[in-house]
């Protein structure tokens, strides 16, 4: 089990450019010597690569990562039973946080906050290990710097899973497509809004 937590913050650590010990600190209650040693042992199983900080083919395929994404502008329960749904496919969750842009599209107005914000929002949540933004217009430039296993559709997401499956195909990356489903469906950000104004972020 540690050793797979070692594997993941090492993936991660490949998006984010951030040291896989300092990753694994937040999470586990470790000594960084400690932590090391597991790395050097994944290496010497060919896990990871001999630069200590590449996972090699092996270490990669035996991970899951699961991508999901939204705008996430007023987080609620339903985005957390979705995220935690997602999570509990695999072992890695990236998280694709709509561009201000995008969001603006899908939502027909200005997201009440700016996309940095909504990252580190959803960076925040200890289901997550990865917060990335979105490339404009082009959903599948993150999958292709992602290279998820599994993309993870939540219960209020319009995307077409033969849409997603044709363009991951499309560049090379193989994925399943898992349909979330909520408890409270009925739990929008925008019925949020409606009931209870822009003034609860707004004076």
């Amino acid at each position: 089990m540690l050793d797979k937590e070692v594997i993941s913050a090492l993936y991660v650590s490949s998006l984010s450019g951030e040291n896989p010990i300092e990753i694994l600190r937040r999470k586990l209650s470790l000594s960084s010597d400690y932590l090391s040693e597991r790395i050097e042992s994944l290496v010497k199983n060919s896990f990871i690569e001999k630069d200590k900080e590449t996972l090699s083919e092996l270490g990669r395929g035996s991970i899951r990562v699961v991508l999901a994404g939204g705008v996430f502008d007023i987080i609620h329960p339903g985005h957390l039973h979705t995220l935690r749904a997602a999570k509990a496919l695999g072992n890695v969750l990236v998280v694709v946080i709509a561009t201000d842009k995008t969001a603006q599209k899908m939502k027909s107005r200005i997201p009440l906050h700016n996309m940095e914000l909504r990252q580190d929002l959803v960076s925040s949540l200890s289901m997550v290990d990865y917060a990335i933004l979105g490339h404009e217009g082009d959903i599948f430039k993150t999958v292709a710097l992602v290279k998820p296993d599994i993309i993870a559709l939540g219960y209020d997401q319009v995307h077409q899973e033969k849409f997603i499956t044709d363009g991951c195909r499309k560049i090379n990356v193989n994925v399943s497509i898992a349909r979330l489903q909520s408890p409270i469906p009925d739990i929008k950000s925008s019925k949020i809004e409606n009931e209870y104004g822009s003034s609860i972020y707004r004076t």
